[in-house]
């Protein structure tokens, strides 16, 4: 009888040493880029479904019956916020969800489509963007890694009010991706300033670097506005072409989440070659070279350089 008190008493204070593991924090992510920097910050505490996977046009989404269920089932969703993921709010209503919705957003400095640098601008005809709502607010706000930096606080400070006991954990492992982020930022600047100023125009299929550009000093000229969901009209394109030849564009790209037969007939008209492909609003497959936030905007600036360098 003793034996087994014993027994039970070393039980129970094992038991205390080592208490059980803490519920998995669910947590959902509208898009790809928004899910890596959720698991560089949340680890093995939360558990992940992403909404938009990697190459998938958030823009132009379709919600399934099954995201409907793990938003109403989530803790916490996370999304990127200023009008980026345009099925969202119809999905968070459908879905009853009592969760924190994120919007990482949140203390970023919005750009404004008029207030992006287009320094040659002027060269185009008085209305040349017609059809494209200069009033919208550019939502890629995660092209610029200052702003991805934000994007991590507010991924930790939402962890952090939902799942109090993880927050020490949270807030170290966003510090350690922050070093990270600052180390790519670092690569990122010194990569484009190895580039001469006049070959730093290029054409991208739809307005998603707006913010890539104010950072780093690129400019980037694109046929569609800042949703894939604005198709470019003829007069768009000519405008467009006209605008490549008299800026002597370096390189033509095409993006991961795209078709790529608008960017391939500018090419064939203007004889600027396409350089490769770009990650804008989603990451490849984890056997491709943008799988995380890091290595996209590595890739991409990678990909850019290299073009316009031919190294």
């Amino acid at each position: 009888m003793q034996k087994t008190l014993s027994l039970a008493s070393v039980l129970a204070g094992i038991a205390l040493a080592f208490p059980a593991a803490a519920a998995d924090l669910k947590v959902v992510a509208s898009f790809s880029i928004i899910a890596d920097m959720a698991k560089n910050v949340g680890g093995d505490r939360i558990e992940l479904t992403t909404l938009v996977g990697p190459d998938g046009d958030a823009h132009v989404y379709e919600p399934r019956p099954a995201d409907a269920g793990a938003v109403a089932a989530a803790d916490v969703v996370l999304v990127n916020g200023l009008h980026f993921e345009g099925f969202l709010a119809r999905l968070v209503q459908a879905s009853g969800t009592k969760a924190t919705v994120t919007e990482l957003t949140k203390d970023v400095t919005p750009l404004k489509l008029s207030d992006e640098p287009h320094a040659h601008e002027e060269h185009a005809e008085a209305g040349a963007h017609d059809g494209h709502d200069h009033g919208d607010t550019d939502p890629h706000a995660f092209q610029s890694v200052a702003n991805a930096r934000i994007y991590v606080k507010n991924i930790a400070d939402a962890f952090c009010a939902a799942d109090a006991a993880g927050c020490d954990a949270y807030r170290a492992n966003a510090q350690a991706y922050t070093v990270k982020l600052d180390a790519l930022e670092d690569e990122v600047t010194a990569a484009v300033a190895a580039i001469p100023q006049d070959k730093r125009v290029v054409i991208t299929s739809h307005d998603a670097f707006g913010y890539f550009e104010h950072a780093y000093g690129l400019e980037f000229l694109a046929p569609e506005g800042i949703s894939t969901e604005s198709e470019a009209s003829a007069a768009d394109v000519a405008r467009l072409i006209d605008q490549v030849r008299h800026d002597k564009a370096s390189a033509i790209f095409v993006e991961n989440i795209t078709n790529q037969r608008l960017i391939e007939q500018i090419a064939r008209e203007t004889g600027v070659r396409v350089g490769g492909t770009l990650y804008s609003d989603a990451l490849s497959g984890p056997d491709g070279p943008a799988s995380t936030y890091i290595d996209m905007m590595r890739s991409n600036v990678r990909t850019i350089r290299g073009a316009i360098l031919g190294s």
